[in-house]
This record gives C-alpha cells, sequence and structure tokens, in this order.
C-alpha cells in the first residue's frame, strides 16, 4: 500500500500539497481537509448536520489521471489498481448522466465492494444517496439507497445500529413491505433504548408512507436546550460507546 511523503498534504494537514496516487502514481495537487463539528442533530440515517453537511465535496479526494477516489488518494488496497483499471469503473466515472460528485462516491464504493470492504462500499453508495436528495434526483436517491442495503446485507451481520441505517434507506427508497418486516423484526428483538426510539419513529413513518428525510432530534428530543457547539466540550466518545449512544448523549433525553 503506497503512502504519501512527508512533503504531501494530507487531509489532516496544515497545507495543501502534491499527492502521489497510489494507483497510477501520478501527481497531482490536492486541497486538505480537516472535517469540523456539526452544529445540528443528523439525520435518521447519520448524515451528519450543518456545517459538516455542506463540505461533501470536499470528503473525498480523486486523482484527475486514472479517476480513483478515496479519501486518501495516498492509499490504495492491493486489489485498487485492477479493479480501477477494469471496465465497469471506467463506465461509471464516465457516465455522464450522473452528478459529478455522486460519481466520486460511487467510484469510491466500487472500489471498496472489489476489495471486499462491503459495508464501507455500502457507507459510499448512501453518501452518492446524498448527493441525489441535495440535487432532487429522488430516482436516483431512491435507486443507490436500495443498491446501499444490498451491499450491507451482503456484508458480515450487522448490529442493531446499522439495521436501523437500512430501515430508513428502504423507507426513503419507498421499499415499504421490506422496510415495515425489517423495523419489526428490529423492535421484537428488543434493542437498546436509543435504536428502539428511532425505530419506534421509523416505524410511524412508514405506515404513513412518508419517505422524506427526518432528524435525529425528531426521534430524541432533548430535554433542554442544548449549547451551541462552541460550548459543549464533547472530547472523544467513551470507551466502548456506540455511535448511537453518543447521538443520544448528544441529541438525547440521558
Amino acid at each position: 500500500m503506497a503512502s504519501s511523503s512527508s512533503s504531501t498534504g494530507s487531509r489532516t494537514g496544515q497545507a495543501a500539497g502534491t499527492v502521489r496516487c497510489a494507483v497510477c502514481g501520478a501527481e497531482s495537487r490536492q486541497p486538505p481537509f480537516r472535517p469540523g463539528p456539526p452544529e445540528q442533530a443528523p439525520d435518521l440515517d447519520l448524515r451528519p448536520g450543518q456545517p459538516l453537511r455542506g463540505t461533501m465535496a470536499r470528503w473525498l479526494q480523486q486523482c484527475p489521471h486514472c479517476s480513483y477516489a478515496a479519501p486518501d488518494i495516498a492509499r490504495a488496497h492491493p486489489a485498487a489498481a485492477d479493479a480501477v483499471a477494469a471496465a465497469p469503473f471506467r463506465a461509471l466515472v464516465a457516465d455522464t448522466s450522473h452528478p459529478p460528485l455522486a460519481r466520486r462516491f460511487l467510484a469510491w464504493a466500487h472500489v471498496l465492494e472489489e476489495t471486499g470492504a462491503l459495508h464501507a462500499s455500502a457507507e459510499a453508495t448512501l453518501h452518492a444517496a446524498w448527493v441525489a436528495d441535495d440535487m432532487k434526483r429522488d430516482d436516483l436517491a431512491a435507486e443507490w439507497r436500495l443498491d446501499a442495503v444490498a451491499l450491507w446485507r451482503s456484508g458480515p451481520p450487522l448490529d442493531a445500529e446499522q439495521t436501523v441505517r437500512v430501515i430508513d434507506a428502504l423507507r426513503r427508497a419507498g421499499a415499504w413491505p421490506d422496510a415495515a418486516a425489517t423495523a419489526s423484526a428490529l423492535a421484537a428483538g428488543n434493542p437498546p433504548a436509543a435504536v428502539g426510539q428511532v425505530v419506534a419513529l421509523e416505524s410511524r413513518l412508514i405506515a404513513e408512507q412518508d419517505s422524506s428525510g427526518h432528524s435525529m432530534a425528531s426521534a430524541m428530543p432533548p430535554s433542554f436546550p442544548r449549547p451551541h457547539v462552541a460550548q459543549q466540550k464533547l472530547g472523544r466518545p467513551a470507551r466502548g460507546e456506540g455511535l448511537w449512544a453518543r447521538v443520544k448523549r448528544l441529541f438525547g433525553r440521558g
């Protein structure tokens, strides 16, 4: 696996620099990106709130020579070069019917899938659906959400928190019977309290055939005004604390 040199701009470095693509070896300028904390609650599928929400165009780098896309193109799985050179990848990045930013996420998702990282590929595919949401392309958003669900289900067994994201993707795509069945099965399994709150909301939205986006705060409303992010001292999640528990701590009653 290739890595950047000390003069290469990294995603957490202080200055933009020249990055050598780990797939084709070409160099390109890639601006650094240090994500800031969101001030608003995430969506039910954990799409972050603003201002982080508005920085999606900076989440991935893309090589202008071979089109390899990744959070850091100076790193690549050993099999990535074969995936990037293959016809399916070339067709994907050349498909001008899809928004350019969505293609970048789909390119990364394709490499992840080809290298066996199915859950990570599902995540990247969901990010492409978020781009489609912003562009009012409901058809593409639904298609890519269903693709993400297929990837999640093809990978290792899903935990309760991941299953909630599957439910939300199915609901947002209008796959009502599958969404309802998946929500019922999860609720019957006595999930953690925070997950149960979200599943209860998802079940109501499914019954109403509501396919719109909803905030996590609507499932776990705060019991008191939340301070501005600048006043919060969040630190790192406690050891063993899951993502859903942290969301509940920030936006919920506990």
